[in-house]
């Protein structure tokens, strides 16, 4: 899984920026309504769960692949519920994102313990699971702190959640370029 990884870092990288993107959103625009902010988690779930399912898929040898993948389809889910079912209440929308957040940070646990196996230094996917483990489960705790609450801590999440994702992205790309590097010379000798 993990060469698999380094040839599509850049999947990770733009996950990366889009959480950066929606979390300034949020942070910024606390106070927008909730069908605004139905609509935009709505759409980084969507986006986020794409990217996830196309990297699962880019890369379908080996064992590890299948958590991205059902990371990817819970953010898929997560987002059509989001949309189809706009007249929802506060509180199941903070329920709904607590359990994507939970859930995505469990499969982010599970693929960073596979991704063990084939690379050092995975701790930036662990520190992803952990963030999103923790997110969820706080917003599942204190679900009546107020949409604009809510907005402020899913826009901090973002932020954390888009800067390891672009950390891990980074480091990839380094490893893609010595592994294509290290082929160059091989292929030269030969």
């Amino acid at each position: 899984m993990g060469i698999q990884l380094t040839r599509n870092w850049w999947t990770i990288l733009l996950r990366g920026v889009v959480a950066i993107f929606f979390g300034i959103l949020a942070i910024f625009w606390p106070g927008i309504t909730l069908t605004v902010l139905v609509l935009a988690f709505a759409a980084y779930a969507l986006i986020d769960g794409i990217f996830a399912v196309v990297s699962a898929l880019r890369h379908n040898t080996g064992e590890g692949h299948w958590w991205l993948l059902l990371e990817g389809i819970v953010s898929i889910i997560a987002a059509v519920l989001t949309v189809f079912l706009p007249g929802v209440t506060a509180i199941i929308l903070i329920y709904t994102i607590a359990a994507w957040a939970v859930l995505t940070g469990f499969f982010e646990l599970l693929s960073a313990f596979e991704l063990r196996k084939t690379m050092e230094n995975e701790w930036l996917l662990i520190v992803n699971g952990i963030l999103s483990l923790i997110f969820g489960l706080l917003i599942a705790i204190y679900p009546t702190t107020g949409a604009l609450t809510i907005a402020w801590l899913i826009g901090v999440y973002s932020v954390l959640f888009g800067c390891v994702l672009v950390g891990l992205g980074l480091r990839l790309r380094q490893r893609h370029s010595a592994l294509s590097d290290t082929f160059s010379s091989i292929n030269k000798m030969i």
